[in-house]
């Protein structure tokens, strides 16, 4: 009875603040209608799933939805504003805090392969045909996720100045599409490295297919055991320092400064927190995908990226935020899976379609709400003797041309 009056306060408090086209189905026959005609339909059916809710916040109500204590019907985006406006509407407000995460090779290699070696296929039944797994980039808001991933890419290459000869190194290549690119479209020397086997298999196969063996290579390796006796002209790190931790953050950009040839550029894109002190999400979100999606996952504030960076040598040239071209990459993908239902439960299961529905259309709401951000930042190494020129121009008129 306890429960079921707190949760009936809750429902109230938020229907008071929104309208909601929802639903609520009890157990005991009950319908909560927070608006007339409602598209999403949350059923509860036992007293005992009212735990989830009170108090809410994202991982109870995430672990509920993914567990199948409670079952829902409708879009997956409406149902997740519903928990997001729920946990800060109604939960109490609690601060964020740090986690510090241990992250030895063993430990990383493990969380690498829980995320992306679910299998080829059930990526592709929401990524673009190139199986590019990062934010794409919109030059226009009627640009296909196809085009806008091409534009990603390119987008890359050409803050990078990549240019015939290169060697480019792309750290956590995924499944390919930037270092074919590179070495396709920008005649680079393209090599990728990988701690998912799945990518792995599919990246060698990509090249053999494209005809590319002269001119680009992938590894299973982690990017800490590259010698550092040939440095690159070229580095770009994409979506991959999600994974390294926040202690770890100068071991990183150290090594990618010693991979780096003197007159190099080095690109990279990812996550960051809009928590200052680079804590971790409120509202339970970060243990959710912790738990079910993107074990170890640590994302910093953009300052503290750029000061690690400096640290390890670098002069940060440009930064560019692309959180809005995420939030709707991230409510296409979301779409994409929803529209592959079956396909998706055959290859990977129920409750790693229901994981990934609900974290694809959390990630969009959470860029859109500016929970979370995304940033490139360019750098170069910030020691330049004399004589030698800058590897960039003086504006930064050549990246749209």
């Amino acid at each position: 009875m306890f429960l079921e009056y707190r949760f009936n306060k809750a429902i109230e408090k938020l229907a008071a603040q929104a309208r909601f086209p929802l639903q609520v189905k009890l157990w005991n026959g009950r319908n909560v209608m927070l608006a007339p005609n409602p598209t999403v339909t949350i059923e509860i059916p036992d007293a005992s799933a009212l735990r989830f809710f009170v108090p809410p916040d994202l991982n109870k109500l995430g672990e509920a939805f993914v567990e199948g204590h409670i079952r829902a019907e409708g879009s997956i985006h409406e149902l997740f504003r519903f928990a997001g406006e729920l946990c800060r509407g109604v939960a109490a407000t609690t601060s964020a805090g740090f986690r510090f995460l241990r992250h030895s090779r063993a430990r990383d290699r493990k969380a690498i392969q829980y995320h992306y070696d679910v299998s080829n296929e059930f990526y592709s039944l929401f990524l673009d045909r190139r199986m590019v797994y990062s934010c794409a980039y919109y030059r226009d808001e009627a640009d296909p996720l196809d085009e806008a991933q091409a534009q990603k890419l390119d987008h890359i290459l050409t803050k990078l100045r990549v240019k015939p000869g290169d060697s480019f190194l792309d750290i956590g290549c995924g499944w390919g599409a930037l270092i074919v690119r590179a070495a396709q479209k920008y005649g680079a020397r393209a090599r990728g490295v990988t701690l998912s086997k799945n990518q792995f298999e599919y990246v060698r196969d990509l090249i053999r297919a494209e005809g590319l063996e002269d001119r680009c290579t992938v590894e299973l390796r982690d990017y800490r055991d590259l010698p550092e006796t040939e440095p690159f002209d070229r580095i770009a790190s994409v979506g991959m320092f999600e994974h390294v931790g926040l202690k770890q953050l100068p071991g990183y950009f150290g090594k990618i400064c010693a991979l780096l040839k003197d007159d190099g550029l080095v690109l990279n894109h990812g996550i960051t927190s809009s928590d200052v002190e680079s804590r971790e999400t409120e509202n339970g979100a970060g243990a959710f995908i912790d738990r079910y999606v993107f074990p170890d996952g640590e994302v910093p504030h953009l300052s503290l990226a750029l000061r690690e960076m400096a640290a390890a040598g670098f002069e940060v040239v440009d930064v560019e935020s692309l959180r809005r071209h995420y939030a709707r990459t991230c409510h296409e993908w979301a779409d994409r899976l929803e529209s592959n239902r079956a396909r998706a439960i055959q290859t990977a299961g129920e409750k790693r379609f229901r994981i990934w529905g609900i974290y694809l259309a959390g990630c969009a709401y959470a860029f859109a709400e500016g929970w979370i951000n995304v940033y490139q930042a360019l750098a170069c190494k910030a020691q330049h003797p004399a004589g030698r020129e800058s590897p960039l121009p003086l504006t930064r008129d050549y990246m749209y041309l």
